[in-house]
C-alpha cells in the first residue's frame, strides 16, 4: 500500500518538475553566482564552487537527457566553467559540454528553451535574438565556447536532414590574438526537436589566404584615417572576411571543407 501511495506522488511529482526543470536550472544557476561573485577567494570558496558546478551539471543531464555523439565522451559536464562574475568565460552557453583531450573537438547540448534564455542574456554583445541570425554570427560562436574570439570567414552549404529544423556550418579562425589568416575551424550547429547540438573542430581543414581579400585588406590598412589602429584594423577585418566569403566557394579546398563540415553533421545524434 505504502509503494502504491509513493507511486503516486512520483506520479504527480514528475510532470510539475518536467514543466519547470529549465527554470529549476536558471533560478539555481543565478543563485550559485550571485553567491560566488560576493565570495572571497580562498580553497573552502573553491570546493564550494567546484560543487556547485558539479549540481548544475547534474540538473542538466536531467534536461538533456543522454547524448552519444561519435567520438566524444559519453558523460557531459557543465559548459558553464566559471560561476564568477567578471570572469574570462563567464557567461558560456547553458548546456551540457563533450570534449577530446586538448578540446581539439568540442560539444555543446542544450535545449531551445537554454538557448534562447542565454541569447536574450546576451543581447548586449550584441547578440542577434532570433535563433537563425544568431547562427550566422560571430558572436554567437564566440560567446558560445572557449574563452577565444572567433572570426567567422565564410558559412559551409549543407545538407540538412528531414528531422532537423535548422543546420549551419560555418568556416573560421579562432584565437586571442591576430584572427586574420587561412581560416581551419569548422563549427555545426543543429536542432532536433527541443535539443540543440554545437560542435566545434579547431583543426578541421586546410585552407589557403585568398589574393583578391589580401589586396583589400592592406589596401584598408594603408588609409590614413583619424581612427585608432584598432578601429581601422576592425574594419579591414570586416571588409577581409566579407571578401573572403564571397571568393571562398571558388577555391581549390572549398569542397573539402564543406564535406568535413556535413560528415561533422552526421557525428550528431539527429535521425
Amino acid at each position: 500500500m505504502k509503494s502504491l501511495a509513493l507511486l503516486c506522488l512520483l506520479a504527480l511529482a514528475t510532470p510539475a518538475y518536467g514543466a519547470s526543470s529549465e527554470q529549476h536550472y536558471l533560478d539555481l544557476r543565478d543563485r550559485y553566482i550571485a553567491k560566488f561573485s560576493k565570495a572571497k577567494e580562498g580553497d573552502e570558496t573553491s570546493r564550494q564552487h567546484d560543487a556547485a558546478l558539479n549540481e548544475l551539471t547534474v540538473v542538466l543531464r536531467g534536461l538533456v537527457g543522454p547524448v552519444a555523439i561519435k567520438g566524444l565522451p559519453a558523460e557531459g559536464k557543465s559548459n558553464v566553467d566559471t560561476l564568477f562574475k567578471g570572469d574570462i568565460g563567464f557567461g558560456h552557453l547553458d548546456g551540457l559540454a563533450f570534449a577530446t583531450e586538448g578540446d581539439k573537438q568540442q560539444a555543446v547540448v542544450t535545449t531551445t528553451t537554454l538557448l534562447k534564455h542565454w541569447l536574450a542574456e546576451h543581447r548586449r554583445d550584441p547578440m542577434p535574438q532570433e535563433i537563425d541570425a544568431a547562427f550566422k554570427s560571430d558572436t554567437f560562436y564566440y560567446a558560445a565556447i572557449q574563452d577565444a574570439a572567433f572570426a567567422k570567414y565564410a558559412e559551409l552549404p549543407i545538407s540538412k536532414p528531414a528531422s532537423v529544423s535548422a543546420a549551419v556550418a560555418v568556416l573560421g579562425m579562432r584565437g586571442n590574438g591576430d584572427l586574420k589568416g587561412a581560416p581551419h575551424e569548422i563549427d555545426v550547429v543543429a536542432i532536433r526537436g527541443e535539443r540543440v547540438y554545437f560542435l566545434a573542430a579547431t583543426e578541421a581543414v586546410k585552407t589557403a589566404e585568398i589574393p583578391a581579400c589580401e589586396k583589400i585588406w592592406k589596401q584598408m590598412m594603408a588609409k590614413k584615417t583619424p581612427q585608432d589602429s584598432m578601429a581601422k584594423e576592425d574594419q579591414a577585418m570586416a571588409a577581409y572576411t566579407k571578401c573572403f566569403a564571397k571568393e571562398a566557394p571558388s577555391q581549390s579546398w572549398f569542397a573539402a571543407a564543406v564535406k568535413t563540415a556535413q560528415g561533422q553533421l552526421e557525428l550528431l545524434p539527429l535521425r
